[in-house]
């Protein structure tokens, strides 16, 4: 049984791009220091994780690396779909054309 995050899975590190790798990598890090603070005070309750999260920076400088040197592919960067615009009927204009209604004021100038 491998110890450590189930979110950091080296199945699931294979599909991250590189900028979230670093960020799960920064975040490992602050939860290291966090529990090794812990530690030194008394109040870590489960010790076990600090291996697990030393395992997890291992696990994610390693796929860094690997991809550093093209033995394991970087992950395609899949763009979001654009949000489908809702189509809603427009209202038919009441009125004529500006160009209608320029024409029409004219007509009615002249008569006058």
């Amino acid at each position: 049984m491998a110890i450590g995050s189930k979110e950091l899975a080296p199945v699931e590190l294979d599909t991250f791009e590189n900028e979230r790798l670093f960020d799960e990598l920064k975040k490992a890090k602050e939860e290291l220091f966090n529990l090794r603070f812990q530690s030194a005070t008394g109040q870590l309750e489960s010790h076990g994780r600090l291996r697990a999260v030393k395992r997890d920076i291992a696990r994610i400088y390693t796929v860094l690396r690997e991809r550093e040197l093209g033995i394991r592919p970087t992950p395609v960067p899949v763009e979001a779909p654009a949000k489908a615009e809702k189509k809603t009927k427009k209202a038919k204009p009441a009125a004529a054309s500006v160009e209608d209604t320029a024409a029409v004021d004219a007509d009615e100038t002249k008569e006058a």
